[in-house]
């Protein structure tokens, strides 16, 4: 079971991604970071702020709703990340390295998801 964020092995690959699309959103001119950007910088950061926040929770099925919370900005970063593909503000290779991080993070999650239920020290 994990209980410390530095054990938490999707919490800190969504962080890693978190700061290599902030990094590529900083290169982006005014338009585009204000419309695409936000947006995409928004989703990724939710990724490990709502795996962080139901690990800080004490009832698994408070920590598992966060956790679908998480996945729902994996998926919104995927949307995200193919419209600044398509606009041409990453490239191709970029697109696939953080679809690949994405699709790792995503398994990781699901595995997560699937580890939670009671605790053994839990009265409910």
């Amino acid at each position: 079971m994990i209980t410390r964020l530095e054990d938490f092995r999707a919490y800190n690959l969504a962080m890693d991604l978190g700061e290599d699309v902030w990094n590529s959103v900083q290169e982006w001119n005014k338009f585009a970071k204000d419309t695409v950007g936000i947006q995409l910088v928004r989703s990724v950061d939710s990724i490990a702020a709502n795996l962080s926040e139901g690990l800080g929770r004490f009832h698994y099925k408070e920590a598992k709703n966060l956790t679908y919370y998480s996945r729902g900005s994996l998926f919104e970063t995927k949307t995200w990340l193919t419209k600044a593909r398509n606009r041409k503000l990453i490239s191709g290779e970029v697109f696939i390295k953080y679809i690949e991080k994405l699709e790792s993070l995503g398994r990781m999650t699901n595995a997560y998801i699937n580890s939670l239920g009671p605790r053994k020290d839990s009265t409910c």
